[in-house]
Parts: structure tokens; C-alpha cells; sequence
């Protein structure tokens, strides 16, 4: 069995791995860290875990941790990772951080966008990240794992083949995305009240948005160019789910069976993206589902192609993602343990 541990594990990604976890046939969970909670049963935080775990949360050190777990999930703001995780814990187990601290490559880049500094840049040419579909040969050799954010899962996946094969303006790239309120996190904010954001729909962070260099990283290694995006954030009245619309202006006449094709044979062996045929993605038919649903259309009269991505924002854009590259690293097979239908209605 493999001995896993998660500090931060009472927010809304960190509580969705455990219960991931917890079901996983070949995982044992063995300390929930949190200082917030430190001393409370876990299943007294989420009553959903009653009789399940009688574990106790823990204000405990990533060192500790690493003497006793095979693998250590961080679900962490960001911020923290960079100054607790060292060469020496990686020496004794693996790290998969669900936060924002090793993923971006260039430590300028993320000083600028973070607005905090970074306390380990050796770390992060290390660190792999850990978008499963893009990177699974270093993936499985990795000691430290950056698990990417979820509007970039969605909005990579979305790109990846149009950007690989050149078949778009890199300069005209738009993505509109939107999410549940979860994406926040599970703090106390005004604007996240539910009196502050139901029946209501907003844009956020215009031009601004965190995720930003992150998806610009991950494309540009598609084709080796160095571009940007415009990407716009909005917040939905709902618990969980992202959807991405990217707009982009085709290079060639392309049919909407052709680019069809040229999806289909990106992800041929891809068994958590789904590329639709005969409707758009919903977030509803991907919740609680470690799945990415992927919808193509062009535009003849403006020579645009559109793409709709879907995911949980929770599952493939955090914990589902999480224990993904954790079956990698172990050599499982990938989708034990999250091999979820969504459930309807709900």
C-alpha cells in the first residue's frame, strides 16, 4: 500500500483528495495536516466522513512526513511550498503540490505575477508539471510534481492540438473562461457569499488572472514560440465546474471534420479527455469526474475555430489530476481510483 499524507487537507481540493484517497485500493492515508483544524476529528470538519476515518487532523511538519509517507500532497495557498519543501524531504518521499509554487519555470515570472517571493529556485527546474496528457514520460520519473491550476488544465487541453500542429494565429488566441465558486477556495470573502454571487454572473481579474503565464508556459512548449493570450476569468453561481471557450483564427481552410480528426488523434490514447461529437461540453456531465470533455467548431464566415473544454474544477483540475500523476509515479494503472462517473441529477 502506498502511505499517503495531505497537508491541507481540510480546503475544498485538500477534503476531495482524502475522499479520493480513501477509496483508492492501493492507498493507505496515514496523517491530514492543517493547523487550522489541528485536534478535531476530520470527519467533524466533513460530516460526510463519519464512520469512514476516525483520523485525527494534525499541525505537523512536511519533514515528519516524509519519514512515514510515500508520497506527500501539499493543497496549499501558494507561497508556502517554495519555503517547506527541500532536497532533503525529496530524498525521502515524493511531492505532488496542488499549489501554484512550482510551476512556473521562469522564478521572475512568478514573482511578478504572485506578488510574493519564491524561496527555492533550485526546486524548480526539478519540478515536473504535472499535466498528465503533455507529460507523462517525466511524470513517472519525478520526485516533485507541480500539479497545475484548473483553468489552465482546461484551457491546455483545449489548445494543445491546434497549437501543436500550427494551425492557428498564436496572436489571436482568446480564452473566456468560467467557474464555480469552489475555485476560490473555502475561506471567508464578501464577495464569495451566497447572497454576493447567486444570480449573478461577473468577470474577474481581467487581464490579470494568475493562470495566465501558466497556460502561455505550456503552449509555448507545443511549438517553441513565444506568445501571449488573452484570458478572462468569470465566476458562476454554481459549487464546481469550468468552462473554457478558446477563440482563435485558423491559418488554413480548415472543415470542422478536419480539425475533428486532428483532436481525435491527439488524444486517440488520452482515456480522460473525451472528445464529443454530437453536442458541447457541460460542466454537469463532468462533475465529480476526473474527465476533460472537449467540443470543436469553425466558423467558415470568420475563419474562426472555437473550442469548449469541461471539468470539475475539483477532481481534473486538482485532486482527480493529483492522484493521476500519483498512479504515474508509482507505475498504477492511470485511472485507479478515479475512474468516475458523474453522477445525475444532483
Amino acid at each position: 500500500m502506498i502511505k499517503a499524507s495531505v497537508i491541507g487537507g481540510t480546503g475544498y481540493a485538500g477534503q476531495e483528495l482524502i475522499r479520493i484517497l480513501m477509496r483508492h485500493p492501493e492507498v493507505e492515508v496515514v496523517t491530514i495536516g492543517t493547523r487550522s483544524f489541528a485536534g478535531q476529528k476530520f470527519s467533524d470538519v466533513y460530516g460526510n466522513f463519519e464512520t469512514i476515518t476516525d483520523l485525527v487532523c494534525e499541525a505537523t511538519d512536511i519533514k515528519l512526513l516524509a519519514e512515514k509517507s510515500d508520497v506527500v500532497f501539499l493543497a496549499l495557498p501558494h507561497g508556502i511550498a517554495s519555503k517547506t519543501v527541500t532536497k532533503e524531504v525529496l530524498e525521502k518521499t515524493k511531492v505532488i503540490d496542488l499549489g501554484a509554487d512550482f510551476r512556473l519555470k521562469d522564478i521572475n515570472i512568478y514573482e511578478d505575477w504572485y506578488q510574493t517571493e519564491h524561496f527555492n529556485q533550485p526546486l524548480l527546474e526539478e519540478a515536473v508539471y504535472g499535466l498528465c496528457e503533455l507529460h507523462r514520460d517525466e511524470i513517472k520519473k519525478a520526485q516533485l510534481i507541480s500539479n497545475p491550476g484548473c483553468y489552465t488544465t482546461c484551457s491546455i487541453l483545449s489548445l494543445a492540438p491546434l497549437i501543436k500542429h500550427n494551425l492557428i494565429d498564436i496572436k489571436s488566441i482568446i480564452v473566456d473562461a468560467k467557474s464555480g465558486v469552489t475555485g476560490a477556495g473555502r475561506g471567508t470573502a464578501l464577495e464569495l457569499m451566497y447572497s454576493e454571487c447567486n444570480e449573478s454572473i461577473k468577470a474577474y481579474k481581467i487581464g490579470s488572472h494568475r493562470h495566465t503565464p501558466e497556460i502561455e508556459q505550456e503552449l509555448q512548449l507545443l511549438n517553441g514560440q513565444d506568445f501571449n493570450i488573452l484570458f478572462t476569468p468569470h465566476l458562476v453561481p454554481m459549487n464546481r465546474g469550468i468552462l473554457a471557450l478558446s477563440y482563435a483564427n485558423l491559418t488554413a481552410k480548415l472543415t470542422l471534420e478536419e480539425v475533428k480528426e486532428i483532436y481525435k488523434a491527439f488524444y486517440r490514447d488520452e482515456y480522460f479527455v473525451r472528445i464529443l461529437e454530437n453536442r458541447m461540453p457541460e460542466t454537469r456531465w463532468v462533475k465529480g469526474t476526473n474527465y476533460c470533455d472537449i467540443g470543436v467548431t469553425v466558423d467558415p464566415r470568420t475563419n474562426h475555430v472555437i473550442v469548449v473544454g469541461a471539468i470539475d474544477n475539483l477532481i481534473k483540475g486538482a485532486a482527480g489530476q493529483a492522484v493521476q500523476n500519483m498512479n504515474i509515479c508509482f507505475g498504477l494503472a492511470e485511472k485507479t481510483g478515479i475512474d468516475f462517473i458523474a453522477d445525475f441529477p444532483i
